[in-house]
């Protein structure tokens, strides 16, 4: 069983993806937009293009001509996928789904107006003025955010009117692709924001991780966290609300499907078509199958037959805080003194602020204090010095 895979986008999530397929003898070629992006440095061959270039896309298709197609960004001409299936090139999880989740629109729509998910209250705009009516509509606190962006650029809440200017247009500068619309949603006053990681199968059931807890910052992952206290009520509304819209978008693959924990219930909040940042808490160790171990086998139509918890862990997030193209790493020595903990270094090739350079992993047993093992977390990214 062999499979030559073509991946669109080659961030750190797109390396871990690369390793685990490459494990499982399969043979992987890795795109973005720069050369020596971190998944280049581990696949079998890379190529360089612009993938909101549609005619580059096809070409590099019809280059390879690849067994499946997997998407690990948002900037992409997907609509180009439904071409590749009519050609019968597989796309991960499918061009439906790839299409409708690179899109906060689609798969807004999708979830309230379509399935009825319990959603935010949400409005688009495409004008400073169609913004100003949707916020005067929502009232403030609101979330305001790109319709086409990653990892949380572009986000922030609104909490006082006269920011309005400077929300539009931090969301508009950071929108990806050529999109330029944002969605300003009802901020949900939630106790607990979570990810479920959600693995459907070519052949076998729908199948759900453990929750993964989660912090952002700027709109940024910072850390995450499993496993995280959760009602049965609670998973089993948030499992059937993944299962509806994995199911109605088609495909197979890993979703990383967030979800608001509310004292009213649970609200669907967004969904990803693949590894999710905050699933890199399963590099410590948590899971008997990491999410890529999980996506890599999902997307090659190899068994499953169960996912378990094995540990607590928690990921913490290692930041640039400069622009720069020449710098140093130190300080993994002593960040790998304590028992239980690991470090990923991405490889990326230069530096921005609030650049995600790395996460460090901790674990521990499953009765371990959480608050505890988050504080270790913390302190041993923060023992990583960029320079």
């Amino acid at each position: 069983m062999h499979k030559k895979i073509l991946l669109l986008g080659s961030g750190e999530l797109g390396k871990e993806l690369t390793i685990a397929l490459k494990r499982l003898g399969q043979t992987v070629i890795a795109a973005d937009s720069y050369a020596g992006a971190p998944a280049m440095q581990v696949a079998d061959d890379f190529e360089v293009l612009d993938m909101l270039n549609g005619e580059q896309l096809d070409s590099i298709v019809a280059k390879h001509k690849p067994d499946l197609i997997v998407p690990e960004i948002e900037a992409i001409r997907t609509e180009r996928f439904y071409e590749y299936e009519k050609q019968n090139f597989k796309v991960i999880p499918s061009a439906r789904a790839a299409n409708f989740t690179m899109n906060r629109k689609l798969i807004r729509d999708l979830a309230s107006k379509e399935l009825g998910l319990r959603t935010a209250k949400y409005f688009y705009a495409t004008a400073f003025e169609e913004f100003k009516d949707a916020v005067n509509k929502i009232g403030l606190p609101c979330v305001v955010k790109p319709l086409m962006s990653s990892s949380g650029k572009g986000q922030s809440v609104l909490k006082d009117e006269n920011d309005q200017q400077k929300v539009w247009d931090y969301a508009i500068n950071n929108s990806r692709g050529d999109l330029k619309e944002v969605i300003i949603e009802e901020f949900i006053s939630f106790h607990t924001e979570i990810t479920l990681l959600t693995v459907t199968q070519i052949n076998g059931n729908t199948l759900f991780c453990p929750p993964i807890g989660h912090r952002q910052e700027r709109g940024d992952y910072m850390e995450s966290w499993q496993p995280i206290a959760i009602s049965t009520e609670d998973f089993e509304d948030a499992c059937e609300m993944a299962k509806q819209v994995t199911t109605s978008l088609t495909g197979t693959g890993i979703w990383g499907v967030e979800f608001f924990l509310t004292h009213r219930g649970v609200y669907f909040s967004e969904l990803s078509p693949r590894p999710h940042d905050t699933g890199m808490v399963t590099l410590a160790g948590t899971q008997n199958f990491s999410e890529f171990e999980l996506h890599a086998r999902a997307i090659l139509g190899l068994p499953i037959p169960l996912i378990y918890l094995e540990k607590a862990g928690v990921s913490a997030a290692i930041l640039a805080n400069k622009t720069a193209e020449h710098f140093t790493i130190t300080g993994i020595d002593k960040a790998l003194e304590e028992m239980n903990t690991d470090i990923r270094i991405f490889g990326k090739s230069t530096l921005r602020p609030y650049r995600r350079m790395g996460v460090a992993l901790v674990c521990d047993d499953l009765n371990a204090d959480m608050n505890a093992l988050r504080k270790k977390a913390k302190e041993t990214a923060d023992k990583i010095s960029i320079q």
